[in-house]
C-alpha cells in the first residue's frame, strides 16, 4: 500500500498537510519563545526598577533618620524654638524622587504587592517637600513663634512617618525579590498587622 493511498488523499495534499503542520508549529514555537523572552524582559525591568527604587528609598531614609540622631536633633531645635522666639531655623530642600519621577512612565512594571507602598512613600516625600518650600519662605519666618514651632513639628513627625513608609517599601521589595509575591504578600500581612 503507498502513502498517497491512506484515505484516498493524493500525495501533494499529504505533502501540503505535512507543511502546513510544521509551519503551525513553529508559529507556535516562536509565539511561546516570543512570550518567554517577553516575560524574561519584563521580569529584567522589575527588577532593576526596585533596585533603583530600593537604592532611592535607602538614600531618603539615611536623611530622614540622620543615623539615629534625628530626633535628638529635633528636639534641641524646638528647644531652641521655644527658647529664642526670634530664631527662624533653616529648612535644607531635599531631592529624595529622581529616581522615582524617571520611571513615572514605567511605573506599571512594579507588582501589586510593592507599588502600594512605593507611591504611598513617594507621596509623602512630596509633602515634605512642598512643606519645605512653605518653611523656606518668608510667610514661614512671619508666623508667630508658637504657629511656627507647630509647624517645624509637623515637619519633623512627617519625616518619621515618611521613615517608617521607606522602610516598610524596602521590606517588601526585598521579599518580593527574595521569594516573589507570595513572600511580598506575607510580609505585606505582617506589616499591616503593626
Amino acid at each position: 500500500m503507498q502513502p498517497s493511498d491512506l484515505l484516498g488523499i493524493d500525495a501533494r495534499i499529504w505533502q501540503a498537510l505535512i507543511a502546513g503542520g510544521v509551519v503551525a508549529l513553529g508559529w507556535i514555537v516562536a509565539g511561546w519563545r516570543s512570550r518567554a523572552e517577553a516575560s524574561r524582559l519584563r521580569a529584567e525591568r522589575l527588577r532593576d526598577a526596585h533596585r533603583a527604587l530600593f537604592a532611592e528609598i535607602r538614600n531618603a531614609c539615611a536623611d530622614y533618620w540622620a543615623e539615629g540622631e534625628a530626633d535628638a536633633q529635633a528636639a534641641a531645635l524646638t528647644a531652641r524654638m521655644e527658647s529664642d522666639p526670634e530664631f527662624v531655623p533653616f529648612v535644607p530642600h531635599e531631592i529624595h524622587d529622581r529616581v522615582f519621577v524617571a520611571m513615572l512612565g514605567e511605573i506599571d512594571v512594579l507588582p501589586r504587592q510593592t507599588i502600594d507602598a512605593v507611591i504611598a512613600f513617594y507621596a509623602i516625600v512630596a509633602s515634605i517637600a512642598a512643606l519645605t518650600e512653605d518653611m523656606r519662605g518668608r510667610g514661614f519666618r512671619m508666623l508667630e513663634p508658637q504657629r511656627r514651632l507647630s509647624v517645624y513639628r509637623d515637619y519633623m513627625a512627617m519625616r518619621r512617618r515618611a521613615f517608617v513608609m521607606g522602610q516598610n517599601a524596602m521590606k517588601l521589595i526585598s521579599a518580593f525579590a527574595e521569594g516573589g509575591a507570595p513572600a511580598a504578600e506575607r510580609m505585606s500581612r505582617r506589616l499591616g498587622a503593626r
